[in-house]
């Protein structure tokens, strides 16, 4: 199988070189650098299967660099893990609204970020080949990591897409925000459940087209839902 491709973007040396020990252990493909410029330059030239990123490095900010990697078709894909020393509610939600997919403050346990890299890898690797599903004007092919709206290509980040899957699975049933933490995230998540609004917003702003309507239904008190559109 070939080995998943990791980019780590920390500037504490001590840090990264466990890291990239602890990694390498674990089979992946790891480039790192403590510099954001040259993270961007890396991404560019081949995407990455997932970026480890820190929030305080050197040239582009972390956050810089997760907001442009989110803009770029060839890299709004990738799951992104930031890492940072800022512990403040308003900083974690600042950090999923660029587009992180998980949030993880130092100090850390390595074990701890090995396994949500490696929950991150299991969700976003479909198990069934050639998984197609319609719900009305959108089409998601899991195997190719692709969805299509009305013959336009989605970019959609990792959580959004497994977010929109899950969705399209269960075409027009409302799910609370605690179900879709448990479906979305899993159940051993401690993630909050503001988190599922930060998402939603990213869904829809992600499959918007003009002219078309918002197939994402918000109910009030219960939750969202899926509408074939």
């Amino acid at each position: 199988m070939k080995q998943p491709r990791l980019l780590l973007v920390e500037d504490d040396p001590a840090l990264a070189e466990l890291l990239e020990f602890r990694f390498k252990a674990e089979n992946y493909d790891v480039r790192v650098t403590p510099d954001g410029d040259e993270a961007l330059l890396w991404a560019s030239e081949e995407a990455p299967d997932l970026v480890i990123l820190d929030w305080m490095i050197e040239g582009t900010s972390g956050i810089e660099v997760c907001r442009r990697l989110r803009r770029d078709k060839a890299t709004a894909h990738v799951p992104i893990v930031m890492l940072t020393a800022r512990g403040a509610e308003d900083d974690m939600i600042r950090g999923l609204e660029t587009g992180a997919d998980d949030y993880l403050t130092k100090p850390f346990s390595p074990r701890e970020l090995i396994a949500r890299v490696s929950a991150i890898m299991r969700r976003i690797r479909p198990a069934l080949a050639g998984e197609s599903i319609t719900v009305g004007d959108l089409t998601m092919d899991a195997t190719a990591h692709k969805v299509t709206r009305r013959g336009s290509i989605l970019a959609l980040g990792p959580t959004e897409f497994r977010l929109l899957k899950f969705f399209m699975e269960h075409p027009g049933r409302v799910f609370s925000r605690g179900q879709l933490l448990d479906a979305v995230w899993g159940t051993d998540s401690d993630i909050e459940l503001r988190t599922v609004d930060v998402h939603i917003r990213r869904l829809r702003k992600g499959i918007e087209l003009e002219g078309a309507p918002d197939p994402v239904r918000t109910v009030r008190s219960a939750g969202y839902a899926l509408e074939a559109v």
